[in-house]
């Protein structure tokens, strides 16, 4: 299997990319993430996913900008009842960080916006994926739950820092917490930092 290709960009469209690599023109199907990422640029990298088309008995190979992205699309596409397109179609409506933030905060609505995708598909997405992308399914999650909590994380380790905590031991408590509830607020960070410290 292919794991990736570097080359010229031939083509590009929206929803398709062609990659020319030593004068072999490799074509994927990608999502507008990855389309936006290879706007303007002559050439670059994508990472490639093969799906089975089992009802046509054929394969497609999807490219992605990014490993995240195709890891992402790995996961939405495990989740039973979302098949290729749809996973296409929410990557293309949400970046990775979108979809992450919604899925850790049980937001429904945010994936239900996806054209094509109905309540319980939105569901279904949080229950099968969020303890996977907890867990760290994803390689970037520990960075995510600062990224995303980013706000509350500055605010919850400096009123730590003023009553007199040490910043390392603030961090790791902070990252603990964030890993059962990545959706913690503020105070409730506090509290629990508090418990641990």
């Amino acid at each position: 299997m292919t794991d990736y290709i570097s080359g010229r960009v031939a083509e590009l469209t929206p929803t398709r990319l062609v990659i020319d690599n030593q004068g072999i023109g490799y074509a994927v199907e990608i999502s507008l993430q990855t389309y936006a990422a290879f706007e303007g640029k002559s050439e670059g990298t994508v990472y490639i996913q093969q799906q089975a088309n089992p009802r046509e008995g054929t394969t497609v190979d999807y490219g992605f900008a990014t490993k995240s992205e195709r890891e992402l699309f790995c996961q939405i596409t495990s989740v039973s009842g979302i098949g290729a397109a749809s996973a296409r179609m929410i990557l293309s409506s949400l970046s990775p960080d979108e979809l992450r933030e919604a899925i850790l905060s049980e937001n429904t609505n945010t994936i239900k916006s996806v054209k094509g995708i109905g309540l319980k598909s939105a569901q279904r997405l949080i229950l099968e994926l969020k303890d996977k992308i907890i867990k760290g399914g994803s390689a970037d999650a520990e960075a995510l739950f600062f990224a995303e909590k980013n706000e509350n994380v500055e605010e919850a380790s400096s009123a730590l820092q003023i009553l007199g905590f040490n910043k390392q031991n603030i961090d790791k408590a902070i990252k603990a917490i964030l890993k059962k509830n990545p959706a913690a607020k503020v105070e409730d960070i506090i509290k629990e930092a508090l418990k641990m410290l």
